[in-house]
């Protein structure tokens, strides 16, 4: 990313949103490894990932303006700051939560950057072309090594980090590109993890829980706990990717108002 900042000028995110986004993204990646290193309590997690959603944001990386088919563009002016904040933070956890099974977080990942990438190089988005595509490259080399037999593991380093990534390529390529897209096309491509987590996070509030403690409750755990094959359930979460990619298509070529 650094090679192309300095020399493809078609391909870079203009400063200082380009320098925000980068040590966002690495803030997000040193905390994260030296968590799986000493298990650090969530507080610091949480409080290490505000941090970095601030040091984005703080950039100008926010999103105030909507695009929806058959509406138009949709102004919340200054609500984008805390929304785009909570986008940051919502992903960044819900890559980390859904890692619990072989090639889940990975597959998922790897099916959103691309189609994340084939879709900015279709609008001429080029900075976020080449870097999803340099996300997938990486998720590639990894994924081998972990499904279906787990040889290697993501971590928080390799789960916060997709999430983190994902969810500011989303508000890049709803600003900040020659070709503005909807910032709605990421939430598509992560649809089924964000249900999962949203649905999981939600039924335990209702049922009074704590949020912040370790439980096996996810949408996924459940269906592995009830004997359908952890595979499987990988492989349907990648389908469920898969469909948000395609409907992420359908919504580009929806009419706006």
């Amino acid at each position: 990313m650094a090679v192309l900042y300095q020399f493809a000028q078609f391909s870079r995110l203009a400063d200082p949103y380009f320098r925000g986004l980068l040590a966002a993204s690495v803030m997000i990646a040193v905390v994260a490894f030296l968590d799986d290193i000493w298990d650090w309590p969530f507080t610091i997690k949480l409080g290490a990932q505000v941090f970095a959603a601030f040091a984005a944001v703080g950039t100008g990386l926010f999103v105030e303006v909507y695009r929806i088919p058959y509406v138009g563009a949709v102004d919340i002016g200054w609500l984008g700051i805390p929304v785009t904040l909570a986008w940051l933070l919502f992903v960044t956890n819900a890559m980390n939560f859904i890692d619990g099974l072989n090639g889940l977080a990975a597959g998922v990942a790897l099916i959103a950057s691309l189609f994340l990438a084939g879709i900015a190089a279709s609008q001429a988005g080029w900075f976020v072309y080449f870097a999803a595509l340099l996300l997938a490259a990486g998720l590639c080399g990894f994924l081998p090594f972990n499904f279906p037999r787990a040889r290697i593991f993501m971590g928080d380093v390799g789960s916060q980090f997709c999430g983190f990534v994902l969810a500011i390529l989303g508000v890049a390529a709803s600003r900040f590109e020659r070709i503005e897209l909807s910032f709605l096309l990421v939430p598509m491509l992560l649809s089924g993890v964000l249900f999962d987590v949203a649905f999981t996070l939600i039924r335990r509030a209702f049922a009074g829980e704590r949020l912040t403690e370790a439980h096996r409750g996810h949408l996924y755990q459940v269906a592995q706990r009830s004997g359908v094959p952890a595979s499987l359930v990988t492989l349907v979460h990648w389908a469920f990717a898969a469909v948000g990619g395609l409907c992420a298509l359908a919504f580009l070529a929806a009419p706006s108002a």
